[in-house]
């Protein structure tokens, strides 16, 4: 692996978009530390230290953010409302029939779709900013933690032009950063929108890491053996693949004979990526802000900040883990059709040996998609309870790295980064079969 990327970096094209890459990467974490106007540091870091300890609301939009909401940046917002818009527009391609034409029909139908997902983003952009700047004006412990005696303000104005300027600086550093995605994308190496995702996480690793070293040397030794072995295993389940032999039919042109080839249709092991762990922690976070508007000292404000709003319960984890495995069902089921990749192969004169084509084709992919994503689903829910049982055991940051959306983040864009450089270098160096 060292010695591709060294030839990345001797081969010129390759290297300006690699340069290129790590500029937009700088940048993004450059507008990660910039403050929005109108918030205090000061009254900022004395509500964290407050707060020390304690779970956030916000905790997965932090991690997505490279902690950048919680900081109250231009970059506050980060990626999240790209996901939450692209989420809402793959979905809505099963409901309204308009989109899915549009799916349809290639690339011009691709473009659309786009162009949809970056208004629906301004829009959440939008209504996210103004959320978080009422939370910040008016109950920021709501947000960030502690009590009101301890965080009762962190803007330094609270007169409407100054919230509306904050408002605007929030939605166009969202729109700023879904730009700086889209130019990665374009003129860079990889998925510019995973790789901003990959930076703000991987940002959050050191620090995650070495808090636990606090509980002691031999607790932070042995979490970073069992962070490298997971880390392995991930690596090993995330390449792991069902492969569906396909068959293609011979045909008779004139006196020539096409066709008769083989191939496979690939099945991954987690075809539904960090989707559920989003959806589930979104749920699960629903109540415990509902919560906050409560009295919490009796009633159903009491019973909920005593078993959601604390990660290490039990009653917590299982009901986490019982969504994320109806979530990875659900979406599979959403965004991968048997019936459709049925009527593909039998249009192109294809067929799964032994199976029969249509009805009994798009059957018999479901069956084994079900069996594999039964898999996927178990492997999910692991991988999210890890953060929750080291938050319990050795009292880790919540954004604990080697474990749920992190390690799936950092593991799956970087195989992919890598897969993209290396099969762009071997268009630079092929060698063919005589060298």
């Amino acid at each position: 692996m060292l010695s591709a990327f060294g030839r990345a970096f001797t081969t010129p094209d390759l290297r300006k978009k690699i340069l290129f890459t790590l500029a937009i990467m700088a940048l993004f974490r450059l507008g990660s530390h910039v403050p929005t106007p109108g918030i205090s540091y000061q009254l900022l870091q004395a509500c964290q230290s407050a707060a020390s300890g304690q779970q956030s609301l916000l905790g997965l939009a932090n991690l997505f953010s490279g902690g950048a909401l919680l900081q109250f940046s231009v970059f506050a917002l980060g990626i999240m409302p790209y996901i939450t818009a692209s989420i809402i527009v793959q979905l809505l391609t099963v409901v309204i029939p308009r989109f899915e034409e549009l799916k349809k029909e290639g690339q011009s139908g691709q473009t659309k779709m786009t162009q949809y997902t970056r208004y629906l983003t301004i829009g959440l952009a939008l209504l996210q900013s103004s959320t978080l700047v009422t939370g910040a004006a008016n109950a920021p412990y709501r947000l960030i933690g502690g009590t009101a005696d301890t965080c009762s303000t962190i803007t330094t104005d609270k007169s409407l032009p100054t919230l509306i300027i904050m408002v605007l600086v929030l939605t166009a550093g969202t729109g700023l950063v879904m730009w700086l995605g889209e130019q990665v994308t374009e003129r860079g190496v990889g998925n510019g929108m995973s790789l901003l995702i990959l930076v703000a996480v991987a940002a959050a690793v050191p620090g995650s890491v070495w808090a636990i070293k606090d509980q002691g040397w031999g607790k932070f030794i042995l979490v970073c053996l069992l962070g490298m072995a997971i880390t392995v295993a991930v690596v090993f389940v995330e390449n792991c693949q069902r492969r569906i032999p396909v068959q293609y039919a011979k045909r008779m042109i004139g006196r020539r004979s096409y066709g008769g080839t083989s191939t496979y249709i690939p099945l991954k092991v987690n075809m539904a990526n960090v989707i559920p762990i989003i959806f589930s922690s979104s749920l699960l976070s629903l109540p415990v802000m509902l919560a906050t508007f409560a009295d919490q000292t009796k009633g159903w404000g009491l019973w909920v900040n005593e078993h959601l709003a604390r990660g290490d319960h039990w009653l917590y984890m299982a009901i986490y883990t019982l969504l994320n495995i109806f979530f990875t069902f659900f979406y599979v089921s959403i965004t991968y059709q048997p019936d459709d990749v049925a009527n593909n192969l039998k249009q192109g004169g294809s067929f799964i040996p032994g199976i029969r084509a249509g009805s009994a084709t798009a059957k018999y992919i479901g069956y084994v998609l079900n069996r594999i994503t039964a898999v996927g689903a178990l492997y999910i829910a692991v991988l999210a309870l890890i953060p929750l049982v080291a938050l319990a055991l050795v009292n880790a940051n919540q954004n604990f790295p080697f474990g749920g959306a992190s390690i799936i983040i950092l593991v799956g864009v970087g195989l992919e980064t890598v897969k993209q450089i290396d099969s762009k270098l071997q268009q630079h160096h092929y060698e063919g079969f005589l060298r």
